[in-house]
């Protein structure tokens, strides 16, 4: 997304979590419902999330620098594991609170639980329609999209309740619609949870290693692919290195396997920065990807 859309749309949805919040601060207060107050607490903390988010979006597009060689780009996946970790503490929060609640039945006012929820859902829906379009290409966007989105399911949620409570008094159901929404919350936190570990972790991306390794090894000159290293970093760059064994042959001819090598791992891998070190028989006899660390090459 374009970085000036981008900006008017976070605060956009910062200014719609914000107010959505003030609601239903008070409307949980005045009906006694726990699951509005949660959502509540819960927009409370996206619109914290939203801001990170926003900031982090910015930080990413510094330019790298001799202390950032990769440049700043690693700020979003931060952000995204953030907010995404943030879920999950809200959803634990919730379901505890539940349980107490479920423990000790409290009377409900199903109007006006109803109303405020309404008020929350339309807000809600607008904020994902606004992030919507930038959750399938950005990691840290999407992270703030399952806020927003989470909120929306929330307040639906407590939309149904809202129409049950005003017409029959069912103890129970508040505090059910609050772990039901709690465990929606975390099973759509936890991809987000899971692929940003990998991206910190550096953990090699799903590449089809076989293939590269036929395809480069085709390439006139080159006899042997060794000491191979590939990471991300963010969910859309990924960082690639290896050994090329190739014929005894002038600079300028590597310069052209180069190029070669180059648009391959671009072309069919998705590839972005590819490093390559040419070799005649130095590393011929290692393995693909290098398992055996030499203490020895180890800076201390």
């Amino acid at each position: 997304m374009d970085e000036q859309i981008t900006g008017k749309r976070f605060l956009a949805v910062t200014v719609l979590n914000v107010l959505i919040t003030v609601v239903e601060i008070i409307g949980g207060l005045v009906s006694g419902s726990l699951a509005l107050l949660s959502d509540a607490f819960h927009n409370l903390g996206d619109s914290f999330s939203i801001v990170l988010g926003y900031f982090a979006q910015s930080i990413a597009n510094k330019p790298e620098t001799s202390k950032r060689t990769y440049g700043y780009r690693r700020a979003e996946i931060l952000a995204a594991m953030v907010n995404a970790s943030f879920l999950v503490i809200v959803a634990v929060f919730l379901i505890i609170e539940a349980v107490k609640r479920l423990q000790q039945p409290a009377h409900i006012n199903g109007e006006i639980m109803l109303i405020v929820a309404v008020i929350g859902l339309v807000a809600n829906l607008l904020s994902a329609i606004l992030l919507h379009s930038g959750s399938h290409s950005n990691l840290n966007v999407k992270a703030t999209y399952l806020h927003v989105l989470s909120d929306a399911l929330s307040s639906f949620a407590v939309i149904i309740g809202g129409v049950i409570l005003t017409f029959v008094n069912v103890p129970w159901l508040d505090p059910v619609l609050t772990i039901a929404v709690a465990i929606y919350i975390s099973y759509e936190a936890w991809p987000v949870i899971k692929q940003t570990i990998t991206i910190l972790m550096e953990s090699a991306p799903k590449l089809d290693y076989q293939g590269i390794e036929h395809d480069l090894v085709q390439i006139d000159g080159v006899t042997a692919v060794h000491h191979v290293h590939a990471w991300m970093i963010d969910e859309k760059r990924i960082i690639f290195s290896a050994h090329l064994n190739c014929h005894d042959m002038r600079l300028s001819e590597v310069e052209k396997i180069y190029s070669q090598v180059d648009k391959i791992l671009r072309e069919k891998y998705g590839i972005c920065h590819a490093t390559i070190q040419a070799e005649y028989h130095r590393g011929k006899d290692e393995d693909f990807f290098d398992t055996v660390v030499d203490e020895e090459h180890l800076i201390k």
